[in-house]
């Protein structure tokens, strides 16, 4: 039996009474104090716009610069060594995007999903990271929730909000797998801009639930609660496998030594179109954000590769690198 099935068993089903009665009280919105509405299955969130919309390109370039008939990926060897997924097909018309966040080796990471227009922005989001990696997300993306799982409901009060999850999100997987698949629940639901704080249920009732340092968490928890999740440098925009905009804006969070670290964007050719030095607010242990656009050139769309990393304070070489497949576009 699992370490969150065990903690089912005990003192989770008196906290849901407790969750419950206090849920009844007012709460407090991004406008001001409101009344505590009926549990909604379609709760109001605040959307931003996501910068990174899925690409429709009409074609991408070879490496000798000629546009191709039909779009294709990037060459197969990146900085990084990896193959990127093949070109995005186009968003249709009459769709949402939302972000679910999914895991590389090194901790999470950002995808775009397209689903039918819909104001249940949070749901979808949800459902789309239960149904997991598509194939074009390429092969090193992943997830620790396991498969199965189904969403039972869903309500934001104030700036909490609480999901209800089917019983096979806590079963089976290590401590650690567990952590994560708390965190990418806790980071999909926290991209809205009135939700900072979620709590997890499991069959209606309430999941105390492991966070970064091993302790068993009866609250809400944020996405502080899950730092130890997320790479050394982590990109929130773009998303992974996503239109970079030009000029692309990056931002993100680290906590590389002294708060510097290089960006570089690479086009389908291997040649870097850009790379300069960005310092966060914070580094050397805490974790500072970053923001930064970098302007490049094209001329035509094609797939290039975004890579994050620290030179090595002993030689240089790259340390903490991080490599996107992004989608390049003249400017303009």
């Amino acid at each position: 039996m699992s370490p969150l099935v065990r903690i089912l068993d005990g003192t989770a089903r008196a906290l849901a009474v407790v969750a419950l009665v206090a849920a009844c009280g007012p709460s407090s919105g991004v406008i001001g104090p409101v009344g505590t509405p009926p549990p909604s299955t379609e709760p109001s969130v605040v959307q931003s716009e996501d910068p990174t919309p899925p690409p429709s390109p009409a074609g991408s370039i070879d490496p000798s610069g000629g546009p191709s008939t039909s779009p294709s990926g990037p060459p197969a060897s990146s900085p990084g060594g990896s193959v990127a997924p093949s070109s995005p097909s186009a968003s249709p018309a009459g769709t949402t995007v939302v972000r679910a966040y999914l895991t590389l080796a090194d901790g999470l990471v950002p995808v775009l999903r397209s689903v039918p227009a819909t104001k249940g922005v949070a749901r979808a989001a949800i459902n789309a990271l239960l149904a997991g990696p598509s194939s074009s997300d390429g092969a090193s993306v992943g997830t620790a929730v396991p498969s199965g799982v189904s969403l039972l409901g869903i309500s934001i009060s104030g700036e909490t909000a609480s999901v209800d999850l089917s019983s096979a999100f806590a079963s089976g997987g290590s401590t650690a797998s567990q952590v994560s698949r708390v965190a990418q629940v806790v980071y999909t639901l926290t991209q809205f801009g009135n939700v900072t704080s979620v709590k997890l249920q499991v069959a209606g009732t309430a999941l105390p639930v492991p966070d970064d340092r091993g302790t068993i968490r009866t609250d809400a928890v944020s996405r502080a609660d899950y730092r130890e999740q997320l790479p050394e440098i982590f990109v929130d925009r773009p998303a992974w496998h996503a239109s970079i905009g030009n000029p692309a804006r990056i931002t993100g969070v680290t906590r590389v030594f002294e708060a510097t670290f290089r960006v570089r964007l690479v086009d389908a050719a291997g040649n870097t179109l850009a790379d300069r030095q960005v310092m966060a607010s914070c580094g050397s242990g805490c974790w500072g954000a970053f923001d930064v656009t970098l302007g490049y050139a094209v001329r035509a769309p094609q797939w290039g590769t975004l890579r994050m990393y620290n030179p090595s304070a002993r030689d240089g070489s790259p340390e903490d690198v991080r490599d996107e497949p992004v989608w390049l576009t003249p400017a303009g």
